[in-house]
């Protein structure tokens, strides 16, 4: 095994690294609003806590949220006091996070081998689809990727030529972070495992000293930072007379964890499914099949540690998400910097070989083709998708041309690449990848944002109902009342099914028919609206709107027996 290298990289590469994932993670800071699945969900919950100074019980409009610990949340909440901004703050935990990941396997590669090595990793997570996208995104998933590659660095560091036992504390403290994060936060230790198994085979330079007392220290930390959201809320729930509050302690900590790993009811996918997933980890997947058997060599013959335990944590990750029935893309994303740190080392050796450079090549070249392609024909054609837009999104031509545009942009962008890049592949694709996400950030984002967010259909609703009236939603979305630019109130939300927010809006309208009014799903719209004097807006997030005045009733009763089109007896259902 070659020995550990604690050479320092040079200024200009690191700087190159990281000015560039600043660049292409941070680009559309501030231009944009909170889009679903998810992101107006958190930012909601986070304006909340910040208006009412309750941190501990996050609501969602007038209901508990216990879908997941409030840690992103308190992030949010925290940038927005430091920066007055909710379209800087609700994306900063993401950056952040994301910026520190490349940062640990940047400096796990250059202590485990080489400059260089530390350099490739670094490189190969940045420009990883699904990384940077969940990057770019308020998401839950980029954050628990940032504390759990934050708990492997601590962990690797003391397990490979340690001991360290501050990289140990370190390692539990942040897999403690990560579990009140998400719960599955606590999965950074599994890579004690393979650690312990070489070991115990005899492997050179890998221990996990567990007889010695400060071994304890580890677990110490976990419960530490566990402890930081646990402690308070339980002490509260257990001295509050309050039965929401335990509520919210049961679903919390037994429905959403334990109980929805084993017994998953949401996104039902077969057992192999996460195979397909690991496309969305191109261009750095891409050079899988040629790292296959220069692995199985390095393990088999030298028996080195530095691929084990990524490698081995990596699968680890794919089976535990593999075994229950529901599964989503994001859930084995916080393994990719771990796979990418055991590619490092491999890369310069693959990028000098002919047909992963041609591969590579292609993939540039048909990204290049994609994005030209498109935005000619939205400009001298009618696509069936530009149509969809127009239908489910609410946008005008006018948009759409500029996206047209955008996209051309991109492609020119990427054939100067691919020019200029000629004789270097993978800075070839870089480049193309870097164009795509900044002008995303910079320009596309901007250009969907009134119509993802629903900003524009919220101003539209302030608009006309004036500023002295009042506004009731039945059937809405977390990007309704974040972007609500009226008085607004609500009638529950996930708990509350929409016949009973009906009957609970129309009574509120009834109190005050002047200046009241409802803005309804159109699914969640009852019968005895007439729609010739509601008003129908544009479509937002693929969902219809009605704003209902008090005189477009036609002897609406408000009781629960309203008769209603659709499915208005059911609940919300979560965005992604």
């Amino acid at each position: 095994m070659r020995p550990l290298s604690f050479a320092r990289p040079r200024p200009l590469d690191a700087w190159l690294l990281f000015i560039t994932a600043l660049l292409v993670i941070g680009a559309g800071i501030g231009l944009r609003d909170p889009w679903p699945a998810d992101e107006p969900r958190f930012a909601l919950v986070a304006q909340q806590m910040v208006a009412s100074g309750d941190w501990l019980f996050p609501h969602r409009g007038t209901e508990l949220y216990s879908d997941k610990p409030p840690m992103l949340m308190w992030l949010q909440g925290l940038f927005y006091l430091l920066t007055g901004n909710w379209r800087v703050a609700f994306l900063m935990p993401s950056l952040l996070a994301s910026l520190l990941a490349i940062w640990c396997v940047k400096d796990l590669g250059q202590r485990l081998w080489t400059r260089k090595v530390g350099l490739y990793a670094g490189w190969a997570l940045l420009f990883a689809f699904q990384f940077t996208y969940q990057a770019k995104r308020a998401q839950i998933d980029a954050l628990v990727l940032g504390m759990v590659t934050l708990a492997n660095y601590g962990l690797i560091r003391h397990l490979i030529k340690g001991p360290d036992w501050k990289m140990w504390v370190l390692g539990w403290f942040f897999a403690g972070l990560g579990t009140i994060t998400k719960g599955v936060g606590f999965l950074a230790l599994l890579m004690i495992l393979p650690a312990a198994l070489a070991s115990v085979r005899g492997w050179p330079g890998v221990r996990v000293w567990a007889g010695d007392r400060r071994f304890w220290l580890g677990p110490l930390a976990f419960l530490v930072a566990v402890s930081i959201w646990l402690v308070p809320m339980v002490g509260t729930v257990l001295t509050s007379a309050n039965p929401e509050h335990r509520a919210y302690l049961e679903d919390i900590l037994f429905r959403q964890t334990a109980k929805r790993y084993a017994q998953s009811w949401d996104h039902p996918q077969p057992a192999w499914y996460f195979l397909g997933v690991l496309l969305m980890w191109a261009p750095t997947i891409l050079a899988l099949p040629w790292a296959i058997a220069p692995w199985a060599r390095r393990l088999r013959l030298r028996h080195d540690p530095r691929y084990l335990l990524p490698i081995a944590w990596w699968l680890i990750v794919m089976v535990f998400f593999s075994i229950p029935r529901g599964k989503r893309d994001v859930y084995i994303m916080p393994a990719l910097p771990m796979l990418c740190l055991a590619l490092a080392p491999l890369l310069p050796g693959i990028l000098r070989q002919r047909v992963p450079r041609g591969v590579l090549y292609a993939f540039s070249g048909v990204l290049v083709a994609v994005t030209l392609g498109l935005g000619v024909t939205m400009l001298t054609g009618e696509p069936g998708f530009e149509r969809k837009l127009h239908a489910e999104r609410g946008l005008d031509r006018a948009v759409t041309d500029a996206l047209a545009w955008v996209l051309l942009a991109i492609g020119s962008w990427g054939v100067g690449s691919l020019l200029w890049f000629a004789r270097r592949p993978a800075a070839a694709l870089f480049s193309v990848l870097g164009g795509v996400w900044v002008l995303y950030g910079i320009a596309v984002a901007p250009l969907l944002n009134d119509s993802s967010s629903a900003r524009g259909v919220m101003r539209e609703v302030a608009m006309r109902i004036g500023p002295e009236a009042e506004l009731g939603m039945v059937a809405w979305k977390e990007q309704n009342l974040l972007m609500s630019q009226s008085r607004t109130t609500t009638f529950g939300f996930n708990q509350t099914p929409w016949r009973e927010q009906l009957r609970r809006g129309l009574a509120w309208q009834a109190q005050a028919p002047a200046r009241r009014w409802l803005l309804v799903q159109d699914v969640a719209l009852p019968s005895c609206v007439d729609r010739q004097v509601a008003e129908q807006l544009v479509n937002s997030n693929r969902r219809g709107w009605w704003l209902v005045p008090m005189a477009a009733r036609v002897n609406c009763p408000a009781s629960p027996e309203l008769p209603v089109d659709g499915a208005a007896g059911a609940t919300q259902a979560e965005d992604g």
